[in-house]
């Protein structure tokens, strides 16, 4: 059964002598015109899968117009590493992207390399042509509410009221969210879910006026307000099936 497996997979590989070397264009094309390509790795902190996931990337955006990149990270932490790599003028942030375990899964020299080249890349080419650098976890919820209140006072003092308001029913829990599951689950808490529903479907309801005048802010803070609504459900849910919350090695690459 073993040796048949090795067989299959050997019969499957394709060899090559080095991975800044290696030929991609049989793997190109059968990608042909697929719109997402995920790019997994054996595991996770292995000098070698990132470096050849980085030199895959680097062919999908080049011979592919692929226009983003997507990680299994917070979407706070890989807005800031978004902001370089676009060369966007925006405030430094006051946390530290990736700081969050595990913290050598994205914050080590082989994803920087990778940064460093996707920046050069981005200043070569026209803004709208720019490849962007995103998250899709939802582990960020002290971040993501943060995000969204920096956001509000731009809107006036009631929405940051209104905002405070209904994030406040997660304010004890943003240190450990898992608890607040497990809280709502034996009926000690009430949910949350009505108030950070209502705070995105607020802020979707005044995308015409918000995103005319602040386009890439608006999208940011909308998609942390999505961020906590995911998050809060994503924790009632988990523990409502006694699972603990899981994590799943891949990053994405997407055309817009």
């Amino acid at each position: 059964m073993d040796g048949a497996l090795a067989a299959a997979i050997s019969k499957s590989s394709e060899k090559f002598a080095s991975i800044e070397s290696a030929h991609l264009g049989p793997m190109l094309d059968r990608i042909g015109e697929s719109r997402v390509v995920l790019l997994g790795e054996a595991s996770h902190g292995t000098s070698e899968f990132y470096r050849m996931r980085a030199h895959v990337t680097r062919a999908l955006i080049e011979k592919k117009g692929f226009s983003f990149v997507a990680i299994e990270g917070d979407w706070p932490d890989a807005a800031r590493i978004d902001n370089y790599v676009r060369h966007s003028k925006v405030p430094r942030s006051e946390w530290t992207a990736f700081a969050r375990f595990p913290t050598w899964m994205w914050r080590n020299r082989e994803v920087r390399e990778f940064v460093d080249w996707l920046r050069e890349h981005n200043a070569r080419v026209k803004p709208a042509a720019q490849v962007a650098f995103h998250g899709l976890d939802l582990y960020s919820l002290y971040n993501s509410i943060q995000v969204v209140l920096d956001y509000s006072p731009e809107r006036g003092p009631r929405h940051r009221d209104v905002a405070r308001r209904r994030y406040g029913c997660l304010t004890p829990w943003q240190s450990d969210p898992a608890v607040y599951g497990h809280a709502t689950l034996t009926g000690q808490y009430q949910t949350c879910e009505k108030e950070v529903t209502s705070m995105l479907t607020d802020l979707l309801r005044k995308r015409g006026a918000y995103a005319q005048h602040d386009g890439e802010r608006f999208m940011d803070a909308v998609q942390n307000a999505r961020l906590v609504a995911n998050a809060e459900r994503y924790y009632r849910s988990c523990t409502t099936a006694r699972a603990p919350p899981g994590t799943c090695a891949t990053a994405t690459c997407s055309r817009r």
